[in-house]
């Protein structure tokens, strides 16, 4: 079960890093998980859409590695971490708003396989992201 942190009306899940764009990484044995967040997907509002990143291609990290649109606008998913993609869920393409429905869940959109570990000591802990979301939620 996954355990939460949450600020302002905004779940946070703890066993995550997260950037300052929104997005989470969910890193084990070599292999990270990306999607956006609770608080992402809550500013975006209802989810249209998802174009997804290229499977295979290499990611640096900050690069854009997916767009998501919404009823209030477009967004850019930025790579947390520099890395190769192995997976995309292709779930979003049928059901964009399963990132609505399950951020830290069904509603992830790629796995990669992490080049540099290193680069996930920039990325904030769970506790940081919240303190985050509260200085912006004022």
């Amino acid at each position: 079960m996954d355990k939460y942190l949450e600020e302002s009306g905004y779940k946070v899940a703890t066993d995550r890093l997260y950037t300052r764009e929104d997005e989470w990484v969910k890193v084990e044995n070599g292999k990270a998980t990306i999607g956006i967040t609770d608080y992402a997907q809550k500013q975006l509002k209802d989810i249209v859409g998802v174009d997804l990143p290229v499977l295979g291609r290499t990611y640096r990290k900050g690069e854009a590695i997916a767009f998501v649109d919404s009823i209030k606008a477009s967004a850019e998913v930025y790579a947390p971490l520099s890395g190769k993609v192995i997976e995309i869920n292709e779930s979003l393409q049928d059901d964009p708003q399963l990132i609505n429905k399950d951020p830290y869940g069904d509603g992830w959109i790629a796995r990669i396989e992490v080049l540099n570990i290193d680069e996930a000591k920039d990325l904030m802990k769970p506790e940081e992201y919240v303190e985050y979301i509260r200085r912006r939620a004022r």
